[in-house]
């Protein structure tokens, strides 16, 4: 999760994209209770990767971990050479059984991991596989090749970004081939060309199928994912006890967080408001509300308001960073 986020811009101006929460929870947050949820073994460590996000943002990772009954551990990527330039950053962490996971992304998934597998890569069918990378399997179900961006129809599972290795030093030793090697592409150190020199090594990949991959990309991606995740959500508290609600209608699904105040409003279907923002004479509905904002005479859909908003106005769509006044 090193990247600066350039097209979640301006919201990731003061935070990093993994740490934005949808429906009251950081993305990184929500994708790791759901490889922890695939996983029938304990998961003993986490490990992230990052730029120089401050420590305030690294103590806040380590109590996700934490919370996930793991220890936390802080990585660096000082400089943006790839993939696997990335993973390898977290060499002391690439041992025995590793999980690696992309931080822009969620999923749904209903099956278990099977951690007898030499490595499991998680896939999503989708309807235009030749924007993404591919996989192409045998009739036994083991990966045969990895294509990225097919010119011609290969297969219609797309990765995603999620994967397993059964021996996480082997992944390091193929990684560390790589940069001694200087085997790059356009100057980055790609994951899938690791994938490939232990494909012919003889290890067998398979696929892990999710029901559902979300993007959080932008905005408009993150302000979708946010309804799927509320739509979903048949286990989490979406409405605090502590927010006052006057005079307002709340459609389900909606997320309203710690002391959040709707006076004169219709909220929802599928709006996040975080902690201690109040809102008036507004109707909202599809859109992400973040913390301690004042939000008045609004008509907003589709939109993405970060921290400490104060915004007041009738503008249809909008996407505004932290510490931000329209009047």
């Amino acid at each position: 999760m090193a990247g600066m986020g350039k097209r979640m811009r301006p919201h990731t101006l003061t935070v990093p994209k993994p740490l934005i929460r949808i429906a009251g929870k950081p993305i990184v947050m929500r994708l790791a209770e759901e490889i922890v949820a695939v996983s029938d073994e304990h998961i003993d460590e986490i490990g992230f990767i990052i730029g120089d996000f401050g420590k305030e943002v690294e103590n806040d990772l380590l109590k996700i971990a934490e919370n996930l009954g793991a220890k936390g551990k802080i990585y660096y990527q000082e400089e943006a050479l790839g993939t696997a330039h990335a993973i390898s950053c977290a060499a002391p962490s690439l041992d025995g059984k590793v999980i690696v996971a992309f931080a822009d992304t969620l999923f749904k998934a209903d099956f278990k991991l099977d951690t007898s597998k030499d490595g499991i890569i998680w896939v999503h069918k989708v309807d235009n596989p030749y924007a993404f990378g591919v996989v192409k399997k045998n009739l036994n179900g083991v990966i045969t090749d990895f294509v990225e961006k097919p010119k011609d129809f290969v297969s219609n599972e797309a990765i995603i970004g999620i994967y397993y290795f059964k021996d996480g030093k082997n992944l390091m030793a193929e990684l560390q081939y790589l940069m001694d090697n200087n085997i790059s592409k356009g100057g980055e150190f790609q994951l899938t060309d690791a994938l490939e020199n232990m494909k012919v090594k003889g290890m067998k990949f398979y696929s892990g199928a999710v029901q559902e991959w979300l993007d959080c990309g932008n905005k408009d991606a993150t302000v979708y994912t946010n309804q799927r995740i509320l739509a979903n959500n048949g286990i989490e508290k979406l409405v605090a006890d502590s927010s006052k609600i006057i005079n307002s209608v709340i459609i389900k699904p909606c997320f309203i967080g710690e002391n959040v105040i709707l006076e004169n409003c219709i909220v929802g279907p599928f709006v996040s408001v975080g902690r201690n923002t109040e809102i008036k004479n507004s109707v909202i509905g599809n859109s992400i509300i973040q913390t301690n904002c004042e939000i008045s005479n609004a008509v907003l859909d589709n939109s993405m308001i970060g921290d400490f908003v104060k915004y007041h106005g009738q503008m249809n769509s909008v996407s505004i960073g932290d510490y931000t006044t329209l009047t």
